[in-house]
């Protein structure tokens, strides 16, 4: 009979053993279920390495931090930036980030309280939350719980005022509406005339910011330029048509157009339709397939953006604790487009 037995597969008790540790604390190093200390994890990995209870491979990825859970959270509706924010947010961690995951959740962008409770659920289980923020008090409480907890926050594409956010990613809003308003009272020419603003909502401190800046360019510069009260049409392309169609029949003299926030399509097709889309200048935010085409065709004149790759690259990189880099205004008009 021969004498060879076979060795008996090593357990995490045997690990436990060797490490000098309990057992429950190899569980939570090999499962990751919390913060070990690195002394701690160092002497467990190198003990199931020795035992032979891990292989190498499985040590190495052990040892690797582990990738950071986010969450994105954003506007449901029409907009179609917003759908191509999440659909390059995806794309971007999916081949660029291996230390990061994000699942992306889209809520009702424009009540306060779904905010609040969805900035809360989705901080309890993931380590920060990226968000566009509306700037009211509920969603500055919501916040300023989520950063107690240890957790990153971070707005981008629209800031929120007095909270203890960690960073903000996104353009210089109120630069942005002066930079419409120059471009449009610059393309009108000195004729009197009359301009008018689309927001999505004021709850939206960038679409405020916007409004406030273009408000006070056409002050400044083109005092001849009256400016119609602002309508917000909540990023609903339905909505946005609805609003200009009505304009362009109450004011024959709108010489332009400003949309501050997105779904510029709905304005797009109300000119269209009306005929006028030649000789009222449209600017608007976002570029997407449909300002593109509106650029191309002259529906639109000039296109402000954030490349919304760079925009989530700096979102990450601000949750990670990192430098996140700078994401600059773009400006495009039909002679300036980039490739898709």
């Amino acid at each position: 009979m021969s004498s060879d037995k076979r060795r008996p597969l090593p357990t995490i008790t045997d690990v436990a053993r060797e490490a000098g540790t309990s057992t429950a604390t190899v569980d939570r190093v090999l499962n990751r279920r919390a913060a070990v200390r690195e002394n701690t994890m160092r002497r467990v990995l190198d003990a199931a390495l020795a035992l032979g209870y891990l292989h190498t491979g499985q040590v190495e990825a052990l040892r690797e931090p582990e990738p950071i859970k986010l969450a994105l959270l954003l506007p449901r509706g029409t907009n179609p930036y917003l759908a191509l924010v999440n659909e390059k947010a995806r794309a971007f961690i999916e081949h660029h980030h291996r230390d990061a995951r994000v699942k992306s959740f889209f809520i009702d962008g424009f009540d306060p309280d779904e905010l609040s409770r969805s900035i809360r659920r989705h901080g309890k289980t993931a380590d920060g939350v990226i968000f566009m923020a509306i700037d009211h008090p509920s969603v500055r409480m919501a916040t300023n719980e989520l950063v107690a907890a240890g957790k990153k926050v971070i707005t981008f594409i629209s800031d929120i005022s007095t909270s203890r956010r960690h960073a903000y990613v996104g353009i210089d809003n109120f630069a942005a509406g002066r930079t419409a308003a120059l471009l449009l009272g610059r393309f009108t020419g000195h004729v009197p005339g009359r301009v008018a603003l689309i927001a999505a909502s004021r709850i939206y401190r960038a679409h405020l910011e916007r409004e406030v800046g273009f408000l006070g360019l056409i002050e400044e510069r083109f005092p001849h330029i009256a400016v119609s009260a602002t309508r917000e049409g909540h990023d609903d392309r339905k909505q946005n048509y609805e609003h200009t169609r009505r304009l362009l029949e109450k004011h024959p003299d709108i010489t332009g157009i400003y949309n501050v926030g997105g779904s510029s399509d709905g304005i797009g097709r109300a000119l269209q339709e009306s005929g006028r889309a030649q000789e009222v200048t449209f600017i608007g935010h976002g570029l997407t397939h449909d300002t593109r085409a509106m650029l191309a065709d002259g529906t639109m004149d000039a296109v402000i953006t954030q490349n919304p790759d760079r925009l989530f690259e700096a979102a990450v990189a601000a949750a990670m604790g990192k430098e996140g880099t700078q994401v600059p205004m773009e400006l495009y008009v039909a002679e300036n487009l980039p490739q898709e």
